[in-house]
This record gives structure tokens, C-alpha cells and sequence, in this order.
């Protein structure tokens, strides 16, 4: 672990807290609320102090607090989950009329609020190949082109984007980057340091850690920006549940520790992968074989512990096989929680400018969510599963 990873550490475990702040508790109190009072008329209006509990408590300051450490943002806007954080990010920045340019493997439901709901609202959305060079994308801007919309690394297949071209020409332009970092969840990258305006992150994996909460939350270093969000965020009605913001902000105390086991172990288990005849090829950045490998060298201090693979071409009746004999990962969505998962990706998989993951171009596509558990164990089970094929 770095020097790096030792002050992140230390971070985490005292943003948003102090001896004094909490009456001396350790964590804050879930205040379950709707309405505050006021200590008498004068105090319903024009105060600092909320009086609705829907714009937060102590528990969601401590955790906004937390999360501007954690990113190097200096505002933090909570939501109920990631999908939230990320709809919420685009509405807050777009109008109709404008055009909006976003990768290729973006999470699904992201990608559908794009399709869907942004083009109720007049705004026209352009998908790229997630490796599209900055020269490239320049090419296909428009007058009314106002945003960029990227996730680092791809949801499901795991590209990287020419990050700094692409936030230099943004610059430029006068055009506003947006990044969900969930992988990353800021322990490995930190995209406001790379001129990204605003990162999102689903609290609901990593942060949260333990597949028991929902969050979301968009942060940014841009005061104009935060302003945005944080109008859109109230005209909108978002906000976050108490005790999910309780979880989240315990979560953050044991995050990077969380992240570099699981971390360490998958790209363990991605190595063992790669060498098995049984596997077409692996998806993880962090293996020198990544196409991308280089920006991920140059823009992570670490990997998280999800990636995926292909298998050779094998009947459905293998492929079921293969799943069945499976004894230490579970078969379920969401990923980043102490136990590990896995997931046959080729029924949810959906891109328009990405001809090698059309139909038939690749042999069954499997996504593993590294949890706690052994290292060792993990292959094993690994190992004997793929046996069965």
C-alpha cells in the first residue's frame, strides 16, 4: 500500500466527524425525520438551519462531507442511487435543444434516461465508441453540443477513454464532462483532478460496501455547477434516506482497506484467468494486455475488484454448467459488496458503436464482483467450474 493509500486512509476515517460535533459519538446520529422545528416564527424563514429534513441532517452532512474528501470536490449533492446521482447530473446541466455526446457503455439505465426521458425533454443524444480519440470526437460536435458523458472504466466491457485529450477539448469548447466513477469510487481516480467537471458515483457499491443500502451522489469543484445540482436537486425532490446516508458514511471508514483486498485479489484472479484455454479473453485494466492499459497506468494508483471475461464459444447447456457447479459466487446485480458475485452479461449488453460486441462476435460474456473472501478459494471454485465445460 502507498503512502497515498495510508493518507486516503487516514481521510476517510475522520471526514465529517470530530470529539465535539456528535455529543462525543464516534458516528453520527440517524435523525428519522420529516418536519424541524423552528424555536419560534421568527425562525421559519430566512435561517441557516433547515427545516425539512428532506434537505438533509447531520448524518447526510457527514457523509457530503466525506465524499468532497474523498473526491476533491468541494460540494457534494446526495441522491437515493446511482441512476438518481447520474439523471440528476445530466437534467442539471442540459435544456432543451442541446446536444449531448456519451460513450457507448455507459450504464444501461443511464444510457436509457439518454434514449428515453432526455429525448422527452428536447435533448439529442449521440453515442461514441468509448475509445474515441479527442480528434475524433471534435469531429462530431455540434453548435448546440453541450455536454460530455463518460464512465471510466465501461460499464460491463471495461474500456478507458483518451481522458485528457477529451477534458482538454472540453475546456476548450466550453463543454461540461461528467464521469460516474463507481469503479473507481475515488479511492483509485479522481476525476475533478483530471479537469472533469462533475463525478457521480453509485454509493450503493463500493462506499456502502456491504449490498444493504441504495445512494447516490454528485460532486463537483464548481460553484456555478453545484449550484445547478443542488436547484435541480430540490425542483426535483431528490434526496437520500437516513439510514442509507448511516451506511454510506460508515462505509467510508473501511473503503480504501475494502478496495485494495478486493482489488488485489481480482486482478489475482483475472492473471489465473488469462492463462486458462477454457477463457477467450479478460477484461481488466489493469492486466498489461488491457488495450488501455497505459491510461490506466497514467490516471490509477489501483484497481477495483470487478472486471469480466469471455468464454470460447460453448453451448447454453455448458454455460449453465459452468454456473452450477459454482459454489462461492452468487448469481445477482449490483457489485462492490463483501461478497463475491457473478453474472452472464449477454442479455443485457447493448451497443450501436461498438461492432466487436455485436451479436455472435464473442463467446459468452461473464462479469465477476471480487468480494472478501480468500483469494485462493476463489480460484479454486473458479478452477473446478471451469472444469465442467
Amino acid at each position: 500500500m502507498s503512502s497515498e493509500d495510508d493518507e486516503l486512509n487516514t481521510r476517510m476515517i475522520h471526514a465529517g466527524r470530530s470529539a465535539t460535533r456528535f455529543g462525543g459519538t464516534v458516528n453520527p446520529p440517524i435523525q428519522r425525520a420529516s418536519t424541524i422545528l423552528a424555536p419560534n416564527m421568527d425562525g421559519l424563514y430566512g435561517g441557516t438551519k433547515s427545516l425539512y429534513a428532506r434537505m438533509g441532517t447531520s448524518v447526510h452532512e457527514s457523509l457530503a462531507e466525506g465524499l468532497c474528501a474523498l473526491e476533491n470536490a468541494s460540494h457534494t449533492q446526495l441522491a437515493a442511487n446511482g441512476l438518481n446521482a447520474c439523471s440528476l447530473a445530466l437534467a442539471s446541466v442540459l435544456n432543451a435543444g442541446d446536444h449531448l455526446i456519451a460513450s457507448d457503455s455507459i450504464y444501461g439505465p443511464t444510457r436509457r434516461f439518454c434514449e428515453k426521458f432526455l429525448s422527452r425533454m428536447g435533448v439529442q443524444t449521440s453515442f461514441i465508441h468509448p475509445r474515441t480519440s479527442a480528434d475524433e470526437l471534435e469531429a462530431l460536435l455540434r453548435e448546440n453540443t453541450r455536454g460530455i458523458f463518460l464512465e471510466m472504466p465501461g460499464s460491463l466491457t471495461f474500456e478507458l477513454h483518451d481522458i485528457k485529450g477529451i477534458t482538454k477539448l472540453a475546456r476548450e469548447r466550453d463543454l461540461i464532462t461528467i464521469l460516474d466513477n463507481t469503479w473507481a469510487a475515488g479511492v483509485f481516480f479522481k476525476p475533478l483532478d483530471h479537469d472533469v467537471d462533475i463525478s457521480v458515483q453509485a454509493l450503493t457499491k463500493y462506499v456502502i460496501g456491504h449490498s444493504d443500502g441504495f445512494g447516490g451522489a454528485v460532486m463537483t469543484k464548481r460553484k456555478d455547477l453545484a449550484n445547478k445540482i443542488k436547484s435541480t436537486a430540490e425542483e426535483w425532490g431528490i434526496t437520500m434516506s437516513p439510514d442509507d446516508a448511516y451506511l454510506a458514511q460508515r462505509g467510508l471508514r473501511s473503503l480504501a482497506l475494502r478496495m485494495n483486498s478486493q482489488g488485489e485479489a481480482a486482478l489475482d484472479l483475472a492473471r489465473f484467468l488469462e492463462a486458462h484455454p477454457a477463457i477467450e479473453r479478460v477484461f481488466h485494466p489493469g492486466l498489461a494486455s488491457h488495450e488501455d492499459h497505459d491510461i490506466w497506468t497514467s490516471c490509477f494508483s489501483g484497481a477495483a475488484g470487478l472486471f469480466s471475461f469471455t468464454l470460447k464459444p460453448v453451448s447454453d447447456d455448458a454455460l449453465k454448467r459452468f454456473f452450477g457447479a459454482l459454489t462461492l459466487f452468487g448469481f445477482g446485480f449490483s457489485w462492490g459488496g463483501f461478497e463475491s458475485l457473478m453474472i452472464y452479461c449477454d442479455p443485457q449488453l447493448r451497443r450501436t458503436e461498438s461492432p466487436e460486441w455485436a451479436a455472435d462476435a464473442h463467446g459468452p460474456l461473464i462479469r465477476v464482483s471480487v468480494g472478501l473472501e480468500d483469494p485462493n478459494d476463489l480460484q479454486a471454485d473458479l478452477e473446478q467450474a471451469l472444469a465442467s465445460l
